[in-house]
């Protein structure tokens, strides 16, 4: 009986220790990375007083860590859980190479889906052109096109009747102008012939646009004519310049008008001349057209031009070139406007393109 009375207390004292310890928290756990990986991440954050400076093109972002501003790495850079890609161009991080740590990767480009257009099957990125009148691009089963055709204005005022066309062997439909009075059996002088190069046209993976050139800054004698381009090497918007004469200052060309007529469109000189400019002198000599005048409240504006460039001589012989507006053809009309008029360009008004240089 001694021994049972002995193996009693022993139970009940195993169980009254285990009821006490029964609210203790089990002992902490630390988790081990079985691959060993490099924290590259440290808290608290410490960043550099001022952003660092980025390579032109790169952007500059929060790092993984959501602590600092870091360039971002681009295609190829080795990346990890704090040097981030640049997500702005596509880019992720891709660890399927570093199996299976996944501690570093290589920044590499986001595969899109391709598209589909009447049956056809066009990859990410693919440019196609579906019809003559239209270029398009496939980017992540999206499809965006932009005109081959030139959304020119029909003309007013000085055609009583105009109306859209399909020529032989052209694929977008032009402007023609019936004269009623005149039967041509070719193009009346007024159609103007629209090239796809000078509005919108794709040029390697830029879409080249090229505005209309201003009116001539000046009524007579040399002015500025401007617009705005990226048909360049680097697809970047710049303006550019060319000099314009539109008629001569210190001519009276009311004398050329023939008796009878109210107006004359074109004027020409005589003789072939030098441009000059700031001292320089042309190396060789011109004989351009001008527009004319009239008596009346009509005036006469260029309706169909070139640029050209121009080669000038300077007397310290240095050699400089200026792109110059070559007028074709000039008519004359009652929509008149002051070419200084700030607010002018934004009226649609005779928004022909030049001739293809």
């Amino acid at each position: 009986m001694r021994w049972l009375l002995l193996w009693i207390l022993t139970v009940a004292s195993i169980h009254q220790a285990m009821s006490q310890n029964s609210t203790a928290m089990p002992p902490a756990v630390t988790a081990v990375d079985p691959y060993n990986r490099t924290q590259y991440c440290k808290w608290p954050c410490k960043c550099p007083k001022s952003p660092p400076d980025c390579p032109l093109g790169v952007s500059l972002m929060m790092d993984g860590c959501d602590c600092c501003k870091a360039c971002a790495m681009q295609a190829g850079d080795t990346c990890n859980e704090a040097d981030v890609c640049d997500h702005h161009k596509g880019l992720y991080c891709d660890y399927s190479a570093d199996k299976p740590r996944y501690e570093k990767g290589v920044c590499a480009y986001m595969v899109g889906t391709g598209c589909e257009h009447n049956g056809v099957i066009y990859r990410n990125g693919q440019s196609f052109q579906p019809s003559c009148k239209y270029q398009c691009l496939c980017v992540s089963g999206a499809i965006g096109c932009v005109s081959l055709c030139a959304d020119s204005q029909p003309p007013r005022v000085w055609c009583p009747s105009p109306r859209r066309v399909k020529l032989r062997d052209r694929c977008c439909e032009q402007w023609i102008c019936d004269e009623p009075r005149k039967i041509r059996k070719a193009m009346p002088r007024h159609a103007v012939e629209v090239s796809a190069s000078d509005n919108e046209v794709w040029h390697k993976n830029c879409v080249t646009q090229t505005t209309s050139w201003s009116p001539c800054s000046k009524t007579c004698d040399r002015g500025l004519s401007m617009r705005i381009s990226n048909d360049n090497s680097q697809c970047e918007m710049v303006k550019e310049t060319r000099l314009c004469n539109l008629r001569p200052c210190d001519i009276d060309i009311t004398k050329h008008i023939k008796p009878g007529k109210k107006c004359l469109n074109i004027y020409r000189e005589e003789q072939s001349q030098n441009f000059t400019i700031s001292g320089c002198v042309s190396t060789r000599p011109y004989r351009p057209k001008y527009c004319g005048v009239c008596t009346d409240e009509r005036c006469c504006i260029p309706y169909k031009s070139k640029t050209v460039q121009v080669d000038f001589r300077c007397p310290n012989g240095a050699l400089l070139s200026w792109q110059v507006m070559w007028i074709n053809a000039c008519f004359c009309n009652l929509s008149c406007r002051n070419p200084n008029d700030i607010f002018a360009d934004l009226e649609r008004y005779y928004d022909y393109p030049g001739i293809v240089n």
